[in-house]
């Protein structure tokens, strides 16, 4: 499994029951729609480069951190502080860590996601009656990218994420759930360490 892709952990997956001849959303919409994003909580399914699937439950609590937990399994990654750390089950060192900037997950984690930023969007479509937007940091293209795929009215349904190597990893979103409270804990990489 390509740990910068877990990203972060992004073969689209648009056979979802979509509404009808749905246009293509504005970018500027997208963006209001993810800045409007707080706390977000939902199952997932994740396609890995090799082409195993895992599945679990991601934590998001924009701006700048997330924690995906995986089913059956102790591998753990966490967002948070601008660093990510990757917690294999099967390893008995320390998490791998690295800049949470590293990776095209840094897009939709960022305090102000704008998407109309000169050489951030390399492509914005509507497929399928869905709209697919892929997104780099223009500063730092090397990094790789994500392609977002939205539903009409506005909702993130799942990303691809290709890294620095050309390895794509797919994360397919469940239902998700809006506001709340997430313990800051949760996202503490200190915290996981002592922990374990």
């Amino acid at each position: 499994m390509n740990i910068r892709s877990l990203a972060l952990a992004p073969a689209l997956i648009l056979g979802l029951a979509f509404p009808a001849l749905a246009e293509r959303i504005s970018l500027n919409e997208i963006s209001r729609y993810l800045n409007s994003l707080t706390t977000v909580t939902s199952q997932f399914t994740q396609i890995n480069p090799d082409g195993t699937v895992s599945t679990g439950t991601v934590y998001i609590q924009r701006p700048g951190r997330v924690r995906f937990e995986y089913d059956n399994d102790r591998t753990l990654v966490l967002a948070s502080g601008g660093n990510v750390a990757v917690f294999d089950a099967k390893s008995n060192s320390g998490p791998q860590q690295y800049p949470l900037s590293q990776t095209p997950l840094s897009i939709i984690l960022d305090a102000n996601v704008n998407l109309g930023r000169q050489g951030m969007v390399t492509g914005h479509s509507e497929k399928e009656n869905a709209t697919v937007v892929t997104a780099q940091d223009p500063q730092r293209p090397q990094n790789g990218n994500i392609q977002m795929v939205f539903t009409s009215p506005t909702e993130l349904r799942q990303w691809v994420v290709t890294d620095d190597s050309g390895q794509k990893t797919t994360v397919i979103l469940g239902e998700m759930q809006k506001g709340g409270s997430i313990p800051a804990s949760r996202f503490s990489i200190q915290s996981e360490l002592s922990r374990r």
